[in-house]
């Protein structure tokens, strides 16, 4: 699993999304998404285009004078919440083994679709065809992503590998550590100016929040016992919290000014 920051411009879409993700329930009036999208240059027009594009395309739908998520995008949100949580259960050793059946029958889209719902699911690829992680995960995690993954696949829990995977070979944990190092420290230096009330901090701190919350859907969610002793996992979410609380109390009273 490679790393990367993900510095790519944000679109008029990519902004409104994000916002949406970020609020919960996923809903707001039009004004307030206008008014997002205008902290990082996109015009009015152009966010209201791109709100029109995602109802196209079934991502959201007009709900009494705003927008609400929907589609592929609440699927979305929910992972997103889920990885925040970090959920898990104990683990007593076993691993958990996807074999991929019939792979010659499916198409190119179809094997892509297939790949996506196994990353989604937190499993690794041990080699073509065979998928897998301990077993600490509820079995009815990504439902969404199950069901896709069900279509090709054979399940073995329960499983006692021997000798067991090194974690390292499977998982990029020091590149995780290494981000998640890097968005601690922007969430530090972005601190003060969002528990002083300034909005001078929303762009930049928007920009964070999706980064910290993309990486947190890159997070294995291995058993402690698999992991670094100085895995920063914990505190990521534990200081993601804190900074998320000071983010949106800024936001709320940016968006209460503009009334």
């Amino acid at each position: 699993m490679s790393l990367d920051r993900n510095t790519r411009p944000l679109t008029a879409r990519s902004v409104l999304a994000s916002v949406l993700l970020g609020t919960d329930p996923p809903r707001l009036p039009t004004t307030q998404l206008v008014r997002t999208a205008a902290l990082f240059g996109i015009s009015e027009g152009s966010a209201r285009t791109a709100l029109s594009r995602m109802v196209s395309a079934g991502e959201a739908v007009p709900e009494d004078g705003g927008y609400r998520l929907a589609g592929r995008l609440v699927t979305r949100q929910v992972r997103q919440a889920a990885s925040r949580r970090a959920d898990t259960r104990s683990w007593d050793g076993t691993w958990e083994l996807v074999t991929v059946e019939g792979d010659g029958a499916r198409s190119p889209a179809d094997r892509a679709a297939l790949r996506d719902a196994l990353g989604a699911l937190r499993l690794s690829e041990l080699r073509e065809g065979a998928w897998a992680r301990p077993d600490n995960l509820l079995p009815d995690r990504a439902p969404d992503a199950l069901a896709v993954a069900e279509q090709w696949c054979r399940w073995w829990r329960g499983a006692i590998p021997t000798p067991p995977p090194d974690p390292t070979e499977l998982w990029d944990l020091h590149g995780w550590s290494i981000v998640a190092g890097e968005l601690r420290g922007d969430m530090t230096g972005l601190l003060p100016t969002l528990e002083a009330g300034d909005p001078a901090g929303l762009a930049d701190g928007f920009v964070t929040s999706a980064a910290v919350l993309r990486h947190l859907q890159a997070d294995p969610l291995l058993p402690s016992a698999l992991l670094p002793d100085d895995w920063p996992g914990k505190a990521l979410r534990r200081e993601y919290d804190a900074y998320d609380a000071a983010y949106r109390a800024v936001l709320r009273a940016w968006f209460s000014a503009a009334r």
